[in-house]
């Protein structure tokens, strides 16, 4: 059986590049602490290869990033950019991994400005503002968070805290949107 946080190859090469776009905003957050370290650029890459149909779904599965061994030692921001970049290079595997990415990088924003409370929403605002209606309706197709256990999205790492209020906010918008009838 197939999982319902899958979704189709085509709308997980759309979502990747969007999910690419988020990790890589916050990418310099990393780099900053480890310049020498090119893992997480080099999972976006991979993730923009994917959407555009250079990389096959198997190939990107296999070479997906271990975001956690690139986080360990750097600062909570740093960690969140990392793990951005391993969200979105799993999308080829689980298409749920894009609101991880989203999630993260939301997340990484906010640890970067801890005087500024409404950083994860302005990061969500820009996130929001890169949507297309595809990737909007392939995101909307999605499991609440929590509620799955088949996937990333069921009520383990990414359903907890404040990474679980920054996707729960990013998905509630994805509602709101579909209730008024709009793309």
């Amino acid at each position: 059986m197939v999982s319902p946080q899958t979704l189709s190859e085509a709308e997980r090469r759309l979502v990747a590049g969007w999910a690419a776009d988020c990790a890589e905003r916050v990418l310099a957050v990393f780099e900053a602490e480890r310049p020498e370290d090119g893992r997480p650029r080099a999972a976006i890459a991979r993730t923009r290869g994917y959407a555009r149909g250079e990389r096959d779904t198997a190939g990107e599965i296999r070479d997906r990033f271990g975001g956690v061994a690139a986080t360990e030692g750097v600062s909570p921001a740093a960690a969140a950019a990392a793990r951005a970049a391993g969200q979105a290079s799993a999308v080829a595997h689980m298409g749920a991994h894009a609101l991880g990415a989203a999630g993260y990088a939301a997340l990484a924003a906010e640890r970067c400005a801890p005087d500024h409370p409404d950083a994860a929403s302005a990061e969500l605002d820009w996130q929001w503002a890169r949507m297309t209606p595809a990737v909007r309706a392939a995101l909307r197709s999605l499991p609440p968070l929590g509620e799955n256990r088949a996937g990333p999205l069921g009520p383990g790492l990414l359903a907890r805290g404040r990474l679980g209020e920054v996707i729960r906010d990013l998905q509630s918008r994805l509602q709101d949107v579909a209730r008024l009838g709009l793309p």
